[in-house]
């Protein structure tokens, strides 16, 4: 956790290894399958590293990096795959913040009638 922020999970290809923050390990197991099936992908097509971070307002950056090093890391298509991920997964994410806001930050949400 830093500047507020926590990391739900990530995987570092070069590593090869799949990070989940046990601090949410109420999420449904569906969801936890989902997260890692997405972040090992990831890595797999794009290499370098890329996390799944809550903001402290709780919304959801799609994070990737590279080392310095790294030639084959494809910046331009880690761009496209997060787009792509933000548009294919948008209703698990917002619910991922929904679950962040009500059981971490313990915001109170208004329910519409």
């Amino acid at each position: 956790m830093k500047d507020g922020r926590i990391v739900l999970c990530g995987a570092n290809a070069y590593e090869q290894k799949y990070f989940f923050n046990e601090k949410f390990d109420k999420i449904p197991q569906s969801i936890k399958d989902e997260l890692h099936i997405i972040c090992v992908l990831f890595t797999e097509e794009v290499g370098g590293i890329f996390t799944i971070v809550f903001e402290e307002d709780g919304g959801i950056s799609l994070e990737t990096d590279a080392e310095e090093e790294d030639l084959l890391y494809d910046e331009i298509s880690s761009g496209l795959l997060v787009g792509e991920i933000r548009r294919n997964r948008q209703e698990m994410l917002e619910a991922l913040q929904l679950y962040y806001r009500v059981f971490i930050l313990h915001e109170s949400i208004p329910v519409e009638d």
